[in-house]
């Protein structure tokens, strides 16, 4: 999942997010079934390193809820139109659900399903009390006008209410939302509960109960990850080099704190293309153009295209665009010492077992990119106290659990010789299975 600027033009909106609101262009068609098998899988080897009860994995595999409704829509021409639309809850046992709510043609009820038990795994990862969701519908909301948009945003609200709430299920931002969106459905969902309630959603602006550090959460946490990787392997900054695929919010923001701390960003790209400089690039610049232009700078630069990106050698790799864009076919060409996930499963399962037997640390979505839910949380936890965090405790407090946790996850790895993606699941299969375990598993009730 991913990544483009946020975008002011509901016609058409640019704004797509990988995981709790961060934008990020709309991912390719993808097999949903085979997606949430394949997300599934981790399980399967994170389980032999895990303290949990076999009862525990076994409910893992099963959403807690699905829901499946149809929004009528009235359009600017007078006819009705019929969307598809979903909300799944994989698990509510550490809290509520979180997760998504996207507008994509390709959306299916599998997909959402492997996305929101992946937001069950992220949550537990960084320690945050809340279980993963996922909603969807099925459109292309660049075919829709600004006030088509409203109509079936809010109609979405008015299928799922039931479904969801500020202590049952917190939908958030993702591929083709954004903030304006959220804040549509959550005055929505005040008025059908009749009274204001702006804990039910997250990513909201910020005169409707958002957050400071909102937009920059998950390219800040990624760029927190990649500090503390630094500091354990001694890196020099003025001697590493990256390249970053998807130069959307996220692709952005993690840009522009490597390059404020001396880092050399050789190569970044978007949807149609990428450019390079072995000299590093004049990052604030490209940034500026691309949000004047929408397009990347041509001068002073070499053009090349996604995967020459992807196969260039450097000292960092960050995927931040579509899924699955490191894939069997063109792993063996990655020559990158480290690739950190900032879209959510841009590794296949090939490529991510031949990029460690080539000894390439790999840092998972469900840590690296897990900045957005981080900062969702404390949206969620400032609308319920009614008072706005200044933007220096919100950096500060995402600081101190990105640190807390990769480091967490790094020395697991380190200690048992295992991949950072299998340490960062079994981290959240022993919160999960804590908090399963706490209501009883067949050891306590054959003891008793």
């Amino acid at each position: 999942m991913n990544d483009a600027a946020t975008a002011t033009n509901l016609k058409a909106p640019k704004g797509a997010s990988n995981s709790e609101g961060e934008p990020s262009p709309a991912p390719a068609p993808s097999n949903g079934h085979a997606l949430y098998e394949e997300a599934l899988a981790n399980l399967q080897r994170a389980q032999q390193y895990a303290k949990i009860d076999p009862e525990a994995l076994e409910r893992l595999k099963y959403p807690t809820a699905l829901i499946e409704v149809s929004i009528p829509v009235r359009m600017d021409n007078g006819k009705l139109r019929i969307f598809k639309g979903y909300r799944v809850r994989h698990s509510d046992t550490r809290g509520p659900a979180k997760g998504g709510i996207r507008f994509h043609p390709n959306v299916t009820l599998d997909e959402v399903k492997a996305l929101a038990f992946w937001m069950t795994c992220k949550c537990a990862v960084v320690n945050i009390p809340f279980g993963g969701g996922k909603g969807g519908v099925e459109v292309n909301p660049k075919e829709l006008s600004p006030m088509e948009l409203e109509r079936l945003s809010r109609g979405y609200i008015q299928a799922v209410a039931d479904f969801i709430g500020p202590n049952v299920d917190i939908p958030a931002p993702d591929v083709y939302t954004n903030a304006t969106i959220m804040g549509w459905m959550m005055d929505e969902y005040s008025k059908i509960t009749r009274q204001r309630t702006p804990a039910v959603i997250t990513g909201k602006p910020l005169p409707l109960g958002g957050s400071l550090g909102r937009d920059e959460a998950t390219g800040r946490g990624g760029f927190y990850c990649i500090e503390e990787l630094q500091r354990r392997e001694a890196w020099d900054s003025s001697k590493t080099t990256v390249a970053i695929q998807g130069f959307g919010n996220a692709g952005q923001h993690c840009a522009a704190l490597l390059h404020g701390s001396g880092y050399r960003v050789v190569a970044v790209s978007d949807s149609s293309g990428g450019i390079f400089d072995a000299a590093g690039l004049n990052i604030p610049r490209t940034i500026e153009h691309k949000r004047r232009t929408g397009h990347l700078p041509s001068e002073g630069v070499k053009r090349i295209d996604n995967e020459e990106l992807l196969a260039l050698e450097v000292d960092l790799l960050l995927p931040a665009a579509l899924e699955n864009q490191i894939n069997r076919t063109n792993a063996a060409n990655v020559r990158a010492k480290v690739v950190l996930e900032l879209a959510n499963g841009p590794l296949t399962d090939d490529a991510d077992t031949l990029l460690f037997d080539k000894g390439v640390l790999v840092v998972p979505d469900i840590l690296a990119n897990a900045g957005g839910v981080t900062v969702s949380y404390f949206e969620w936890v400032q609308n319920r106290e009614g008072y706005q965090w200044e933007l220096t405790r919100v950096r500060e407090r995402l600081q101190a659990v990105m640190s807390r946790e990769f480091n967490a996850v790094y020395d697991f790895a380190k200690t048992h010789e295992i991949d950072m993606r299998t340490a960062a699941y079994v981290q959240a299969l022993n919160r999960i299975g804590e908090a399963i375990a706490a209501h009883g598993t067949y050891h306590y009730f054959a003891d008793q």
